[in-house]
């Protein structure tokens, strides 16, 4: 059997994620697909900044609200696009993201960890405030209306939406890839396991630190953003410190360190918490933390390393079977 080149792997799953959804599933289906990809994205951002830069945050939500509100307030009181309101809300959370940077350069582990909570904490009340009532809606939120195909395209809005959050998760995704692969991918990484070696190999800590942390922040707030137009509805209370928590187990359960483990990770916090209270409608939470558990017990590396040891058993299986040496 010809080894099939990787890209032609991801090419026919980009392909059949598109397709495939719209052909078989139901209105109420492909949003939890557009969340799927939103989650994915944030979950993405979220593993750059602590996966990939070995810097604990639990602050996450707080740049996904941005994003988010950064979306309604401009469609909501400015009539601007829904696409484009995407660009503009990637440079509010990165600039908020190149804020939190700073302290990040002072501390570390828990002591960041701790900061970045309350950062989490904080934002949703900032949203209530009174003073910024004009502008964030305050408890009440703002209500957005969701876009419609374009060309007159014979789909629905959930449809559309779906495929434009795809392509603009698949974007995101190529971009953090070869990000991850470059050089500056690859000081992350020694900042992450080493940084006082690294430090003495001439990368420059402060500039990366701070730097993982704007881009993180940018990649979580078009999460944010993408939810907004998916959602048609902001408010405070969707942002609070339990997203920041989901997205945090989103990346451990799919593997931190790992591209693919974004989306591992974001089936899991969509779907799982449906599956727990389908399984037991009086103490789904219950349900939920053993099935995390579980999940953490046979595979503490997250699912993406779960998934990639038997790709490459089946990989080994093959090359003995053929008779040829491994490549």
């Amino acid at each position: 059997m010809p080894n099939i080149p990787p890209q032609f792997g991801i090419f026919l799953f980009i392909v059949a994620a598109a397709v495939l959804p719209l052909v078989f599933a139901s209105g109420y289906q492909t949003f939890q697909l557009t969340m799927v990809v939103i989650y994915a994205l944030s979950v993405l951002g979220k593993n750059l900044v602590t996966g990939f830069g070995g810097q604990v945050s639990l602050g996450q939500g707080a740049f996904y609200a941005v994003g988010a509100y950064t979306a309604a307030v401009l469609m909501d009181q400015w009539d601007v696009p829904y696409w484009a309101t995407l660009p503009i809300a990637a440079i509010t959370s990165g600039l908020v993201g190149l804020m939190l940077g700073l302290p990040a350069l002072r501390l570390g582990g828990l002591y960041l960890a701790l900061v970045t909570f309350a950062l989490a904490i904080s934002v949703p009340q900032l949203l209530k405030y009174k003073a910024f009532e004009g502008w964030t809606g305050g408890v009440q939120g703002i209500v957005v209306s969701k876009p419609d195909a374009p060309f007159n395209l014979p789909i629905s809005s959930d449809s559309w939406i779906y495929l434009f959050s795809l392509a603009v998760g698949v974007v995101f995704f190529l971009a953090i890839t070869n990000l991850v692969n470059s050089r500056i991918g690859r000081a992350l990484k020694a900042i992450r396991d080493q940084p006082l070696a690294a430090e003495a190999m001439g990368v420059e800590l402060a500039r990366y630190k701070t730097l993982t942390f704007g881009v993180g922040a940018m990649v979580t707030g078009i999460g944010g953003a993408l939810s907004a137009i998916a959602v048609g509805f902001v408010s405070p209370d969707s942002f609070t410190i339990a997203l920041s928590l989901t997205l945090f187990v989103g990346m451990v359960v799919g593997g931190a360190s790992s591209i693919s483990g974004a989306i591992y990770g974001a089936l899991f916090i969509q779907f799982i918490p449906n599956i727990a209270e389908e399984i037991s409608k009086a103490i789904p939470g219950v349900v939920y933390g053993v099935i995390l558990i579980a999940v953490m017990f046979f595979a503490p590396g997250g699912l993406a390393g779960v998934i990639a040891n038997q790709l490459r058993r089946l990989r080994a299986a093959r090359v003995v079977g053929t008779g040829r040496a491994p490549s």
